[in-house]
């Protein structure tokens, strides 16, 4: 059962929406937008683009369901948002930290309401979505996208989740050749490292 949260600074300003992973509270240092945090997502069904194997022996297989909780997403958690705090936003971003960090990018490619993407540590290893991403168009004309990683991400020996860098790189230096206002930031440290403060400053750069 999804439920949201929303925190309001004034009814203009940008809303970006953020999923979460568990019960993570509204502390982000954002004032310059409207945050309205997800709760209740199934990790590895809802931010999944598609089926995959898991990465590490002993965990869940993702199961690809972020198709369906897009629409439920966008057809009507967004608008009960809106309604009911009486959100009148000129812009509509999506931010989230890893599985979440790759749901938010893929969400660009899918839907038509938003005007960005936060990809925080972003999953982008993830099998066949460098591929996806380059092939496919994004949905909004005019796009922001803030991708970020910690510098220590890469450096493992899961031969699939090594290539979180190298795919960012990439995604990172495609959606600039064509034009899009992108920004890539290596952080110190790994995936664990200042997850708050990482999301924070992808936030502030998207509304900026």
């Amino acid at each position: 059962m999804y439920s949201i949260k929303v925190r309001i600074m004034a009814d203009e300003l940008p809303l970006v929406v953020v999923n979460t992973f568990g019960d993570e509270p509204l502390d982000l240092d954002c004032p310059d937008c409207n945050l309205m945090v997800v709760h209740g997502v199934d990790w590895n069904k809802d931010m999944s683009p598609w089926k995959a194997e898991a990465v590490f022996k002993g965990e869940a297989d993702f199961d690809g369901g972020a198709d369906s909780y897009l629409k439920v997403l966008t057809e009507e958690l967004i608008p009960q948002a809106k309604r009911e705090y009486g959100l009148i936003p000129e812009k509509t971003y999506i931010a989230g930290y890893s599985l979440a960090g790759l749901f938010s990018l893929y969400s660009l490619y899918n839907a038509d309401c938003f005007d960005g993407a936060c990809s925080c540590s972003g999953s982008l290893w993830y099998p066949g979505f460098r591929e996806y991403a380059i092939e496919n168009e994004l949905r909004c004309s005019s796009p922001r996208i803030y991708l970020s990683l910690g510098d220590k991400e890469a450096k493992t020996k899961n031969p699939i989740m090594s290539k979180v860098e190298e795919n960012t790189r990439i995604l990172y230096e495609h959606y600039v050749s064509k034009g899009i206002d992108a920004a890539f930031v290596l952080n110190p440290g790994g995936h664990f490292k200042d997850e708050r403060i990482r999301l924070q400053q992808g936030i502030n750069r998207l509304v900026s």
